[in-house]
């Protein structure tokens, strides 16, 4: 059983669901194909969530017949048979007077969750009624029959896998088609994963399958080793081991959520990245045999605020740390880096809702600095302590690069260093230059 993920631009059209479908039919052996909703559909929902929100209901109607008309005209389009087409117009139909009837009615946090979940319930739909007409060997399933979260909004594995096994029993299809990113709740409500979506509901379905690989379809070439957005002549990455393509998606690099592929790596499962409009390229393997490499490739998060908090009171102390982190917790804010010296502690954050509340609590243990407009820098390879050379192939470039932290040695597979936003890109170039040039010439 192979899982294969396929993300909103992967559908965003008629011509995109037609290559999908290429892509899936070319797939030998079982396979459960998973949708994201068409590209642009998500924001259109959050969209009239918030407009409902704040009972702007007609401008809220107005979006919701506009996104029926789109569907309509796609469906139009993909499919050719007069008995699928009628099928599709009775889907849309149904899910339109969904929105309506949520419009008619007093505001919920469950109407939220129902109205987000309408975009991979309608895509999955069309493409089941497509793939009918050009394969003939493909079942729809619900992912709301079998995807729940417990009350801390964290998966029920076994649940899902115990529910999953009995959905596939009923039918002897070659190909599943369901949705990403919806789940029910432990009330049975609608909800969705949220963190990942899609990528996420990928990796748990394969591991609660135990499948022979997950791939995730996108409209990149894999894993690139430096952002193609900001630096020329990148290229794909054949191969990165869980841990590296962890750090990588944690510290920017946007074609994966970095808890995404946590159950694909809990059971050993290779997850393949591949671009949908490219099939193909090679695209990155991720795997636990991956060959040891120095440096592998290098990601950037924006939006970083640095805490610096100095105080002789941690001089030959203990529990200040705890102190410190306490209030952190309290206000549900995680860290991201963080370096210590003897009277100081700097931590960097990238959740700035609570920042106000975290500075008039850390006010109290000494002089608080706050930086903002900076950015994390990642490198990520095998980076062990005891490799020689390293550090210095890296920061030799960056001399004239004001570095605000450093952290390095909490991950063999990992060193950040913090800058400035306005420093970012030069220094993702400086550091491609330095580190990739040779293999970068090689991959043109």
């Amino acid at each position: 059983m192979i899982v294969l993920k396929f993300g909103g631009t992967s559908v965003g059209s008629v011509e995109n669901f037609r290559k999908v479908a290429q892509i899936v039919q070319s797939t030998a052996g079982e396979k459960i194909v998973v949708l994201s909703a068409m590209s642009g559909v998500t924001n259109t929902l959050v969209r009239i969530t918030d407009l409902l929100k704040t009972s702007s209901v007609e401008e809220a109607l107005v979006l919701i017949h506009r996104l029926n008309e789109k569907y309509l005209e796609v469906a139009k389009d993909l499919i050719a048979s007069d008995d699928n087409y009628f099928k599709a117009q009775i889907v849309l139909k149904r899910h339109h007077e969904v929105l309506l009837t949520i419009a008619s009615e007093p505001f919920s946090g469950k109407n939220e969750k129902t109205i987000m979940a309408q975009g991979e319930l309608i895509s999955t739909n069309l493409f089941q009624l497509y793939m009918d007409e050009v394969d003939g060997n493909s079942v729809l399933l619900s992912a709301l029959d079998f995807m729940q979260i417990d009350q801390h909004a964290e998966p029920r594995t076994e649940v899902i896998q115990n529910r999953l096994s009995k959905v596939l029993a009923n039918h002897s299809a070659r190909t599943f088609i369901t949705q990403g990113f919806i789940c029910r709740n432990i009330n049975n409500e609608i909800d969705n994963l949220n963190r990942g979506g899609s990528d996420y509901s990928a990796s748990l379905i394969g591991a609660a399958v135990q499948a022979d690989q997950i791939q995730i379809w996108t409209d990149i070439d894999g894993m690139h080793n430096n952002d193609p957005r900001f630096v020329d002549h990148t290229f794909s990455v054949e191969e990165l081991s869980f841990d590296e393509a962890a750090e990588l998606a944690y510290f920017g690099a946007k074609i994966l959520h970095p808890q995404s592929i946590i159950p694909a790596q809990e059971n050993n499962i290779p997850v393949l990245l591949k671009n949908t409009f490219k099939p193909e390229s090679k695209g990155t393997l991720i795997h636990n045999r991956a060959r040891t490499k120095k440096i592998r490739a290098i990601a950037a998060k924006d939006n970083i605020t640095a805490i610096k908090i100095k105080s002789y009171r941690m001089l030959m102390a203990y529990g200040f740390l705890k102190k410190v982190f306490d209030v952190f917790e309290q206000h549900k804010t995680s860290i991201d880096m963080i370096t210590t010296s003897e009277v100081a502690v700097s931590l960097t954050i990238d959740n700035t809702s609570k920042l106000e509340a975290i500075k008039n609590e850390l006010q109290g243990f000494g002089n608080i600095e706050v930086d903002s407009d900076l950015s994390i820098i990642c490198i990520a390879g095998d980076l062990a302590q005891n490799k020689k050379g390293i550090t210095s192939a890296i920061f030799n470039g960056l001399r004239d690069i004001p570095i605000r932290m450093i952290s390095y040695g909490g991950s063999n597979y990992n060193l950040s260093f913090l800058v400035k936003t306005s420093d970012k890109i030069s220094v993702l170039n400086i550091l491609n230059e330095g580190l990739f040039a040779e293999l970068a010439l090689e991959a043109i």
